[in-house]
């Protein structure tokens, strides 16, 4: 009996399994192991600190898992590629034919001095890239009224890189809503030499900051948090002042890939960004934000690539050449806040551009423009992404990027 193990049960991994259940044959035993049983929809995670209900992103893993699946909670210690076999946290090894890693990217606030291990975590230092986070800067919130925040990223890549842009739009309509924006300082904080990577996208973004009132700190390159002074440093030699820091940590891939010794410095593990195939052994396929293919950790790289993968892991099992090329298509909603939404659509090549989406001239999404359709978009995801992705559903968008319905622009724009 062939068997295939599939570590993380995420938005990859779990897509994975319904996908490949239904494409294998009952001889086939799937395995999935992650840590617990709470599926978190992380999206949901940028709503909580101003509206969501926390109980509202969590789900149980074993309830999007089909018959034929096994689920395994346990910590997953080491990977031995060689000999084909995973060692868990209390010593269990499983074997396996094939393997896929789907175990994600982990904020790190541990890798900045003065954050984690800082006297203001959790009270002037926040984030919201997980529920307890997400939740406790919900309750700093309540009681903020006046002064000086940060919204700041420390350094790429992230999970869904346009979420602190979003953060940074929705607190400052959030105040703007309680009639105190004149009473709040907000500058947004990145490594980068502009708010996005794209240079379309960094105008767009740029003039948003600007009509919001939110000043631009770039190219700040985070040495520590000085709790004493209340200032986030750079190497650099600038110190910003603030009442309020929301930062966004580095992320690393899992521990157990980093003990391993599959991945990069950072942990994530080095891929042929077309097929998703290892590229040391050919036996591990690695889907979602656990690659380092150079796009977007984001859960919409994650379904597109994954519906991708299918065949091409039914290929490398049948011993033949991988069928599909994944482009590194990415589509994501940037919240503006004032109820409306960007809505951004590239891959590795092409940055994003103005158009409609899915259908061309008839949309009902409007690309690159700030809308209330997109921010309702966004909002329909959420039932989307449960009813939907999750089980392996088509959905009515193809994998590779289409060119159809934008409008190209000119190179150095």
């Amino acid at each position: 009996m062939p068997k295939l193990l599939i570590l993380g049960a995420g938005t990859a991994g779990t897509m994975a399994a319904n996908l490949l259940r239904d494409s294998l044959d009952d001889a086939w035993e799937i395995t999935v192991v992650d840590r617990d049983d709470d599926h978190h929809y992380q999206p949901g995670y940028l709503f909580i600190p101003f509206w969501m209900d926390p109980e509202r992103v969590v789900k149980s893993r074993r309830s999007f898992l089909p018959a034929g699946v096994e689920l395994l909670l346990a910590d997953i210690d080491h990977v031995d590629a060689d000999g084909q076999k995973v060692t868990l946290g209390d010593g269990t090894v499983l074997g396996y034919d094939w393997l896929v890693v789907a175990s994600g990217a982990h904020p790190r606030p541990d890798l900045v001095p003065g954050v984690a291990d800082g006297a203001l975590w959790r009270d002037s230092v926040h984030e919201f890239y997980s529920l307890e986070g997400a939740t406790a800067l919900h309750d700093r919130l309540e009681t903020f009224e006046r002064g000086r925040i940060l919204v700041h990223v420390a350094e790429m890549p992230i999970k869904c890189p346009v979420a602190p842009l979003e953060f940074a739009f929705l607190v400052e309509d959030h105040f703007r809503k309680q009639g105190i924006r004149h009473q709040v300082d907000i500058t947004y904080v990145t490594p980068l030499d502009g708010a996005f990577t794209k240079p379309v996208a960094v105008q767009t973004f740029g003039d948003l900051l600007e009509d919001r009132s939110i000043r631009l700190a770039a190219d700040f390159a985070v040495e520590r948090v000085d709790d004493e002074a209340r200032t986030l440093n750079s190497y650099d030699g600038r110190a910003l002042p603030f009442d309020l820091l929301v930062t966004v940590p580095p992320h690393t891939g899992a521990q157990f890939v980093i003990d391993s010794g599959l991945g990069n410095d950072m942990g994530f593990i080095p891929v042929d960004k077309h097929t998703l195939r290892s590229l040391e052994h050919e036996r591990i396929f690695v889907l979602g934000d656990a690659s380092d293919i150079p796009t977007s950790k984001a859960g919409s790289v994650a379904h597109f690539a994954t519906e991708q993968f299918v065949d091409n892991f039914l290929a490398a099992v049948a011993g033949e050449p991988l069928p599909n090329s994944f482009d590194g298509h990415a589509n994501c909603f940037l919240e503006t806040g004032r109820g409306k939404a960007l809505l951004l659509d590239f891959n590795y090549e092409t940055q994003p551009l103005p158009g409609t989406f899915p259908l061309p001239g008839v949309g009902p999404m409007s690309l690159l423009h700030n809308t209330r359709r997109n921010h309702l978009g966004k909002l329909a995801f959420e039932q989307i992404y449960w009813r939907m992705l999750l089980p392996g559903h088509k959905l009515p968008v193809p994998g590779n990027m289409s060119m159809a319905g934008k409008k190209p622009v000119p190179v150095d724009a």
